[in-house]
């Protein structure tokens, strides 16, 4: 996890006196720093290394909306996706320095979501083989200038999150089973045939371990975003397309030689998300899962082991990240949610995710 103090050491003294004074003092008072892309009031789009407070330290320009940052592990370079139907994913650095545009070759787009290999020399993206109606993994050659060097099939279709396990030996992906074409913007193509589901491939081979889909009466239930839990378990939050009444469970878990368990959350904590899971985010021991609903104004942290849950309200509330004993949580209104504390960015609304910072 990168501190104040780490992070100044990483980038260099240039780098914090060459900022205006307003993110200056924002980078001297933040205690942890964040990634997330997001839009500014007077609607241009960047992605943002933020405080912990939602105080914005410094920013990359981006060509349109985006939508996840992934991070690498190895170099601390970091990545903001396009959001679906994009073509576009930005490469930058953590002082906010542009390295690379990443370009989905022709017959592609990104869908919002990608990862890094532990040792950073691959990145993986969720895109559209759109006119076959297949959904793929672009792989990129990061010590190549992020060369494409291949793909493999997901597994589904509306690839969306992808993960990748804990001993790096597989690829997990959320299929969320919607046809989507760029030529009809973001209509749903297949809603009364589609079938998610999620998916492990060998992240050497692209051969799929294992794939496990939910029960025929929740065909409808998109399976979205991932958190990894104990023991590698994926945890998988999904966006209902059926009607609002039907109060269809949201949150599911599974591993490959497990099929996917159905989440029961206590009391009215399934209809407060609102039939939407925006995010996902596990505490480190994945001993805690989070789900996030902007359309529900609300957030359910999960205890895996004991079933036990507990409600987080803000208005808009989707980007969450694991700081140092809890998770906090940023909004499209704008504000960063820490605990008790609540504060907002003046000239930022944050877009659905957002990633706390680690040492390379």
């Amino acid at each position: 996890m990168w501190t104040r103090r780490t992070f100044i050491a990483s980038a260099g003294a240039a780098f914090a006196a060459g900022l205006a004074p307003q993110r200056a003092e924002a980078l001297a008072s933040a205690d942890i720093v964040y990634a997330t892309a997001g839009m500014t009031h007077n609607g241009r789009f960047a992605a943002a290394i933020v405080s912990e407070t939602g105080a914005i330290i410094s920013t990359v320009s981006l060509p349109d909306r985006g939508h996840d940052v992934t991070q690498c592990a190895h170099t601390g370079r970091l990545v903001a996706f396009a959001r679906r139907p994009g073509t576009f994913a930005v490469v930058f650095s953590r002082e906010g320095e542009g390295i690379a545009t990443i370009t989905s070759p022709e017959g592609r787009h990104f869908f919002g979501h990608g990862a890094f290999a532990p040792d950073g020399k691959l990145l993986y993206a969720t895109e559209n083989d759109f006119d076959n109606s297949r959904g793929m993994i672009g792989i990129y050659d990061a010590t190549d200038g992020f060369r494409r060097i291949g793909e493999f099939y997901s597994g589904g279709v509306g690839p969306h999150d992808v993960e990748i396990s804990p001993d790096g030996k597989w690829l997990c992906i959320a299929n969320g089973g919607i046809e989507t074409h760029p030529d009809y913007g973001r209509a749903k193509l297949n809603i009364a045939t589609m079938q998610p589901n999620i998916t492990w491939l060998d992240r050497d081979t692209g051969t799929i371990i294992a794939t496990h889909k939910l029960p025929a009466e929740y065909h409808q239930l998109s399976l979205r975003h991932t958190a990894i839990g104990t023991n590698g378990r994926i945890w998988i939050g999904g966006q209902y397309q059926g009607a609002r009444a039907d109060d269809i469970p949201l949150i599911a878990s599974a591993s490959p030689d497990e099929p996917l368990e159905i989440a029961t959350l206590p009391g009215d904590l399934n209809a407060r998300l609102a039939g939407y899971v925006g995010a996902m985010a596990a505490s480190p021991d994945g001993s805690l899962i989070v789900a996030t609903s902007p359309v529900g104004g609300a957030a359910v942290i999960l205890d895996a082991t004991s079933g036990k849950a507990e409600l987080v309200e803000a208005d808009k509330v989707c980007g969450v990240s694991w700081a140092r004993d809890a998770f906090v949580f940023s909004t499209g209104a704008g504000e960063f949610v820490s605990g008790d504390t609540r504060t907002f960015a003046p000239d930022y609304y944050f877009d659905h995710h957002m990633v706390t910072l680690t040492r390379a």
